[in-house]
């Protein structure tokens, strides 16, 4: 099919430019179709060669980083360009900690602020995405419904943005980690990798620049300071809190006394025990 588009001057308005598309219709000989099934079918293999590499690579590289640490994530290549670009020195700062070694207050912490259903929900809150969306239409003020697992996916393995395919990529790899790492897994890589400052990454150089102490040494008002800059970690500051930040500071403290002062990553799997053994003792 040949498509052929053109522009008509018409002379009675002398001022109209009308477009219109003329189809030329040919009917291709066998020869012709013959080549275009073969080419079809080469880009059909292309594709589908392309699907399963990056299918296998994915799921290896998730269940490899089920137990190594993550070297360098996306977003830290994106930062260090955009510093270079911009002329100033480039800022990379991280160190890699064992979970044991990062405050149990920051992690507590990090839940109560950005993620209270964490230990329930498996990647998706979707209670949280139905808030979002009603709040949205109604504000211009956005707010997103992301879930710590879902954050893990985007850091470890996509770029930074708002379109649809890298949120497509996102639900993967969120249903990956969370088929293939524990909880406590995906609470460490996110307090390991995540952006908590302008070329600060992670809870123990982020306890460093602002506490100068190890993850493992800082208080409650501290593992909350931190908790409150996540959202925008460029802008807020966590050595000088803004009354706002305070705000949401006194905000994560009271959600961490409510939840008792410790997070018990078993808790949903002590429930699911103890429902399972009041069914069998009806029975």
């Amino acid at each position: 099919m040949i498509l052929f588009f053109s522009y008509i001057f018409d002379a009675k308005t002398s001022s109209t430019i009308q477009p219109f598309f003329i189809l030329n219709l040919h009917r291709l000989t066998q020869v012709e179709q013959s080549k275009m099934k073969k080419f079809l079918v080469r880009i059909w293999k292309i594709c589908l060669k392309i699907f399963l590499w990056f299918i296998g690579v994915s799921v290896v590289s998730v269940i490899i980083f089920r137990w190594v640490p993550i070297p360098i994530t996306p977003l830290m290549v994106i930062r260090c360009v955009e510093q270079k670009v911009a002329g100033k020195p480039m800022k990379l700062n991280k160190t890699w900690k064992p979970l044991e070694e990062i405050s149990p207050d920051l992690q507590l912490a990090v839940v109560c602020s950005e993620d209270q259903n964490f230990l329930k929900h498996h990647g998706f809150d979707f209670g949280a995405i139905q808030k979002a969306l009603k709040h949205n239409e109604k504000s211009k003020r956005k707010r997103g419904a992301s879930t710590i697992s879902q954050q893990v996916a985007k850091n470890v393995f996509l770029w930074d943005g708002r379109n649809w395919v890298r949120k497509g990529f996102e639900v993967y790899f969120t249903f990956l980690i969370e088929t293939c790492w524990s909880k406590q897994r995906i609470m460490e890589v996110y307090l390991n990798v995540i952006e908590m400052g302008n070329g600060i990454y992670g809870a123990e150089a982020a306890s460093h620049e602002y506490f100068n102490k190890s993850a493992i040494k800082i208080s409650k008002q501290q593992a909350a300071t931190i908790t409150v800059i996540l959202p925008s970690p460029l802008k807020y500051n966590a050595k000088r809190p803004s009354g706002f930040l305070q705000g949401r500071i006194n905000w994560t403290l009271q959600q961490m006394r409510f939840w008792g002062g410790k997070l018990d990553y078993d808790k949903e799997k002590k429930k699911e025990d103890a429902a399972e053994k009041r069914k069998k003792g009806k029975r």
